[in-house]
């Protein structure tokens, strides 16, 4: 049976059959104070191909009250494992579907939640991927474009808000009626619906003659911190970048962004009507690298509204197409938009995304970016980083390959030729290569159709005189790893080659040329007989994708002087070389973290920064020799304490420091400077204890058993919000108790009433690294319930229990055995494979690292 999965083949023999017209969708949400099931009334009119034959529509619901096709009632019993089978069509249908559909506490479907503050009920949708068939009866799969028009019945007083522009709302009494204008043709998954009594602030984007009206949306709780100048700014500057850009105006009637509750993402691009989560609503001091990331989630889902939304991938293969554009559109907005903030934003993109693709791209479960998607449950586990990082990166590889002012050519023909369509991957590449004259299908195989990643090593051979006699850049193909599908291949890179000189102490670039790297051996002969550097980088400008390593010479430099380069986009490639060559195992953690120490403190970019502290944490946690590992934590500790009371007061860097030590303190004294931060004995010039960093300090106490329950409590009365609720249901589970943590997984794991950002609170403070021998009992917990976790709860909520709750920190050969018997013998769904050996593939290389970073010890 399929239940809420749908195949390939099944939704691509449906689209031969149908084109879908037109929705008319009315739901009555008059009872949502209440919570329950809402009632959904769909009539949907559609043609199909070959009359008398069979379909199905999707619907995930407790009941169906009346199903009517072409004015025949069938029998509603019908409707069974999600689907209403559809008999003998006509070659033009009308289908009426009545349903009690249900309120979700998931993030999918109709989430709906309750704000502590004001006791007021808040609704939005989340659809993607399979998930507007929790809301109205629908064919759920891209291809299948329609428009359509919502009918909402909500409280008197509520704001509703949908893709279509907002109408007034008529009636009287209890409850009013919102009437929507249909839609242009767009997916299921990107119709939206947002409503309660949020607040709004509103505004106007204007270009010669046009005016698209813009708005702000979130809580009332949140109001106050509400920056909307700042984000229509921004979303301006995105405005202004990509109708230039794309040379095709904004193609919806409005443009809302909406800061939603519990949302699982960062946002979702509904087209008219973006969705985030509320904690970019900032409520207590943050980094400018917040600011950014936020920006960047912004100028994403803007880029989305034409690529994803006016035209969408056929199939979920090509997510990439909608995914890996949005990610290097925001890159490259901020990079180039004037007026930006995050000028810098390819220095982020290295530190961050490519981090974040190269360490995905070294899984079992790597694939190609134009991914083999055979059912639903396949794509939901693919929104990963390689979908995303690396697609995003490949992208700026194609555009350093062809010209940006070409690659945008075929990006504004791409549009006008498949508007409001459907498209595959061969509809871009036969644009871009009409616009840049380049046969780019040797390109797409190696790039675009082939896993894994490539090395590049630069060869120096110098002559006795100290120039450069030969330069060669050497290529390696690593092996996939086991269980991988495919072969390693080399592909053929267009990289830049930075030579950087000390001069006064600082790395300054003094040459760089650019050319195209293919097979293992590059000669460069134009570097010949040239003074030999002090650092040679490759892959300057971060230009292509690929792990890179420094020369035995250009390293001991760059150890010494990391923070010294004078720009911060090759700051960031050799802090990112470091790590990468820790997670492998060719860099000691111990190494990395003397690296840490003596680099980080000249690093101005607080993105990096915050980058460098969470690797560093994670490298002591799971890749050093656990006999040395509290050694490691106490220096780094101290260090973090002297970096706080350095740092500049009221700075950036002062309270990233801060929350770094606040994750980290150990000794008496440490924790004892924590207690008196939070309870005002203590003060450091600058530093505002606010209410999140209250809370991380009080984490803290309560994992070391320094807060206690009372601890808790009050510091839930101060900030008695669903932030703080949160926060405490973690402070909770991390306590350094037997009972804590069997509370903790039994709300998790043996009940399913907790909403899905509880739940994640509680995963959180479950999992302390300092508390592995109280945790060590629930890896065979853990092995004993995750299938029936699978089998019962919806995809996000299985997925925070299933990659949360592995026993990660139990890094051992015998967790090893423990997740290899349970593979052979549990009989696993792919996705949930996926996911276990994603996580067991995290054990295996911590063991690696640790053994690496034991004998380097042992060699001292």
């Amino acid at each position: 049976m399929p239940g809420t999965n749908l195949t390939r083949d099944e939704a691509r023999t449906r689209a031969d059959l149908i084109r879908v017209d037109a929705y008319d969708i009315e739901l009555d949400l008059g009872s949502a104070r209440e919570g329950g099931t809402f009632r959904s009334t769909t009539v949907v009119r559609f043609s199909a191909t070959t009359p008398g034959a069979d379909s199905f529509i999707d619907l995930v619901a407790p009941s169906v009250e009346e199903i009517t096709l072409n004015g025949t009632a069938l029998d509603p019993a019908s409707f069974a494992d999600s689907r209403i089978p559809l008999p003998g069509l006509a070659a033009e249908n009308e289908l009426r579907v009545v349903a009690n559909c249900a309120y979700s506490n998931t993030g999918e479907g109709l989430h709906r939640f309750v704000d502590p503050v004001d006791g007021e009920t808040y609704l939005y949708t989340q659809f993607e991927v399979p998930d507007a068939r929790r809301v109205y009866a629908n064919f759920e799969q891209p291809d299948l474009k329609a428009t359509f028009r919502f009918t909402v019945t909500a409280p008197t007083g509520w704001v509703v808000v949908s893709n279509s522009p907002t109408p007034e709302p008529v009636g009287e009494g209890a409850t009013q009626v919102w009437e929507f204008e249909p839609t242009g043709r767009i997916s299921s998954y990107i119709t939206a619906l947002v409503a309660g009594p949020y607040v709004g602030v509103f505004d106007t984007y204007e270009n010669g003659e046009q005016r698209v009206p813009l708005a702000v949306y979130c809580r009332p709780s949140l109001r106050e911190f509400l920056d909307a100048e700042a984000i229509f700014e921004v979303t301006k500057q995105g405005f202004d970048y990509f109708q230039a850009k794309f040379d095709f105006p904004y193609p919806f009637p409005k443009y809302d962004q909406l800061f939603v509750p519990e949302f699982n993402a960062g946002a979702m691009e509904n087209a008219g009507a973006v969705t985030l989560r509320d904690q970019y609503v900032f409520r207590s001091k943050v980094t400018d690298a917040a600011y950014e990331a936020r920006a960047a989630t912004i100028l994403h889902e803007l880029a989305h509204m034409w690529f994803g939304d006016l035209v969408t991938m056929e199939w979920w293969n090509d997510l990439w197409l909608n995914e890996s554009f949005a990610t290097f559109a925001e890159a490259v907005c901020q990079a180039e938009a004037p007026g930006s903030k995050w000028p810098q934003s390819w220095t982020t993109f290295a530190n961050q995304m490519k981090t974040w693709a190269y360490r995905q791209d070294q899984l079992p479960s790597t694939h190609p970016i134009m991914a083999e998607i055979n059912d639903l449950e396949d794509v939901q586990v693919n929104f990963d980083g390689i979908t995303y990082a690396k697609g995003a990166s490949v992208l700026k590889q194609l555009v350093a390959y062809v010209g940006q002012d070409a690659f945008f050519e075929g990006v504004r023909a791409y549009f006008k030729r498949h508007a409001w369509g459907n498209t595959r991957l061969s509809d871009l590449l036969g644009a871009l290569e009409e616009a840049s004259g380049r046969d780019l299908k040797a390109w797409s195989k190696s790039w675009l159709e082939t896993a894994g990643i490539n090395v590049l090593r630069p060869s120096v051979v110098l002559n006795t005189d100290g120039e450069i006699e030969s330069f060669t850049v050497l290529q390696e193909a690593p092996a996939l790893p086991a269980g991988a599908k495919g072969e390693a291949v080399l592909r053929p890179h267009r990289i830049a080659i930075g030579f950087y000189e000390l001069v006064d102490g600082s790395l300054v670039r003094t040459d760089r040329i650019e050319l195209d790297v293919d097979g293992p051996r590059t000669e460069v002969p134009e570097l010949v007989g040239r003074h030999r550097p002090a650092v040679v980088l490759l892959n300057d400008d971060d230009l292509s994708y690929a792990k890179i390593r420094l020369d035995e010479d250009s390293m001991a430099v760059v150890t010494e002087h990391l923070g010294g380069f004078t720009e911060s986009l090759p700051r960031a490639l050799c802090w990112a070389s470091a790590w990468d060559m820790t997670r492998d195992g060719e860099l000691a953690a111990r190494d990395y973290l003397s690296l840490a120490l003596s680099g980080i403190g000249r690093e101005s970019d607080i993105g990096v920064v915050q980058s460098v502290q969470r690797q560093v944490k994670l490298a002591l946690d799971s890749y050093t020799d656990p006999d040395w590992r509290e050694q490691g934590l106490l220096r780094w500790a101290a260090a973090a304490e002297e970096h706080l009371r350095a740092a500049a007061p009221g700075s950036d860097h002062q309270l990233a420091w801060a929350r770094t030590f606040a994750s980290v303190a150990r000794t008496d004294a440490q924790l004892d400077l924590l207690a008196g931060l939070l309870d005002g004995s203590v003060e450091l010039k600058g530093l505002a204890v606010d209410t999140e960093l209250r809370w991380a300090l009080l984490a803290r106490l309560s994992a070391t058993g320094r807060a206690d329950e009372a601890a808790i409590v009050a510091e839930l009365e101060r900030d008695n919000t669903a932030a703080g609720q949160e926060h405490a249901a973690s402070c909770r589970s991390a306590r350094p108790t037997a009972e804590a943590k069997a509370a903790a997984w039994a709300s998790v794991v043996e009940s399913d009433k907790l909403t899905n950002y509880v739940q994640e609170a509680v995963i959180a403070g479950f999992q302390q690294s300092d508390q592995r021998e109280l945790l060590a009992p629930y890896a065979e917990k853990y092995f004993a319930a995750v299938k029936g976790i699978w089998e019962t709860r919806s995809h996000e909520i299985s997925q925070q229990i299933i990659v949360g709750l592995y026993p990660a920190l139990q890094v051992s050969q015998e967790t090893l055995a423990a997740t290899d018997a349970w593979l052979a013998s549990a009989e696993p769904a792919p996705a949930l494979r996926r996911q276990v050996v994603e996580s067991r593939a995290g054990i295996e290389r911590a063991l690696k690292a640790q053994a690496v970073d034991k004998a380097a010890g042992a060699a001292r």
